[in-house]
């Protein structure tokens, strides 16, 4: 993780054909950059073209996406490569390079500040800066319904684990309910005096939490469209929240006062808030009681659970903090590859994907020795990653949906 490698965005297109180049480089930290490029001396038979690297970088593999229709068969034949690994030995750092596979342009026509895909795969929710927020066919982007009530910019938008219902959080300081069938809004939730920057929900979505500019984070009760209680006033925006199962070894302290029987799902679990003032704060959610404050280097943008004590939070300045609940005094780890801000962190697999603001969205799994980069993005920021299966979603400032389609990791 010490250097990232970097490629220009369009080495896919670049390399496909003959004497095609592509640059690359090395960003140690604290030392010279390394420069170099990667030239396209021919296709092979196989239609993969042969690549050679300058003087400092090597080509380990390189690889064309697996036909997986008569469609994309065709595009197979046309030689159109979609990884490629890379390596500094003088740095030791390698990065497999993934090209996306396909791209959706037609569904917003400005800067994609947020995304969600159903939990059965079927279908895509975003938000943009054009005001909208659209559901859409997660194989091929095409529209299915425009989900239209909220005042001003949506900040954040999310599936409920049914995959039938969405969530939305707006510059309106409302949080809405919406059927994705027929984009009816079922519930309107009222009493946050700022804009909701981030929401999750807890179990399987009978009541959610939402983190607002107004610096609280709210509980509320989906069935009766009711505020359960405010769960902590910071006195600062929160920009991101994130609920998740607390490991047995944890004490998540008891409520002061007996629970609401409408609240379904919150005894056990920890709530995490990713604070303007630089504060990273986790409390028990049921009981409202905190576990620890952690202050960093910049505003905290995002955070996410990797396990039941295990988190990652990410700040403006580029740190992404990994912390252990049971000893949050000292990170487990800082990673810092740029100081573009930490964007969305997402918890994938046995590791996590991260998105920047220099357009830069890797993944890191614990058991590969080298990051897997998700090119395209050229400087503009990636807001948001979603998941399902081995496709990866991200969303960016240039009104773009990239989908990309992880082979055996």
């Amino acid at each position: 993780m010490a250097a990232p490698l970097r490629i220009q965005s369009d080495w896919a297109q670049a390399l496909r054909k003959d004497e095609g180049e592509a640059w690359l480089s090395c960003h140690p930290p604290g030392k010279p950059t390394l420069y170099g490029s990667l030239t396209c001396q021919g296709i092979g038979l196989d239609g993969i073209p042969e690549v050679t690297a300058s003087e400092g970088f090597i080509v380990n593999e390189i690889n064309k996406a697996l036909p997986t229709s008569l469609l994309i068969i065709a595009e197979y034949l046309l030689g159109q490569t979609k990884s490629i690994h890379v390596s500094c030995p003088k740095e030791n750092v390698s990065s497999k390079f993934l090209a996306p596979y396909t791209t959706f342009s037609r569904i917003h026509t400005k800067s994609i500040t947020c995304l969600d895909i159903s939990s059965g795969g079927g279908l895509g929710v975003s938000s943009s800066a054009d005001g909208s927020m659209k559901i859409w066919q997660a194989s091929n982007g095409e529209l299915r319904r425009v989900l239209e009530g909220h005042v001003f910019d949506v900040n954040c938008c999310r599936f409920f684990p049914s995959g039938l219902v969405v969530l939305s959080g707006g510059m309106d300081a409302q949080l809405k309910i919406w059927s994705a069938e027929d984009a009816s809004c079922v519930v309107t939730f009222k009493g946050h005096k700022g804009g909701i920057l981030d929401t999750a929900i807890v179990d399987r979505g009978k009541n959610v939490v939402s983190g607002s500019r107004d610096g609280t984070a709210r509980l509320w009760d989906c069935g009766r469209s009711a505020c359960l209680g405010v769960i902590a006033d910071c006195g600062s925006s929160i920009n991101g929240v994130a609920v998740g199962a607390a490991d047995n070894s944890i004490n998540l302290g008891s409520p002061e006062q007996m629970p609401s029987e409408r609240e379904v799902g919150t005894e056990s679990k920890m709530l995490l808030l990713a604070r303007e003032d630089k504060k990273l704060q986790c409390l028990g959610l049921q009981s409202r009681q905190p576990l620890f404050l952690f202050i960093g280097s910049d505003a905290f943008n995002c955070c996410t659970f990797l396990s039941g004590f295990l988190l990652l939070a990410g700040t403006q300045d580029g740190n992404i903090y990994q912390l252990d609940v049971r000893n949050p005094r000292t990170p487990v780890q800082v990673i810092h590859r740029s100081g573009a801000p930490v964007m969305s962190l997402l918890s994938f697999r046995d590791g996590f994907i991260a998105s920047q603001g220099d357009g830069s969205c890797f993944i890191v799994q614990q058991d590969l020795d080298y990051v897997i980069e998700l090119t395209g993005a050229d400087c503009d920021p990636v807001y948001k990653v979603a998941t399902w299966e081995k496709q990866i979603y991200t969303c960016c400032r240039d009104g773009l949906v990239r989908r990309y389609q992880l082979s055996d990791l």
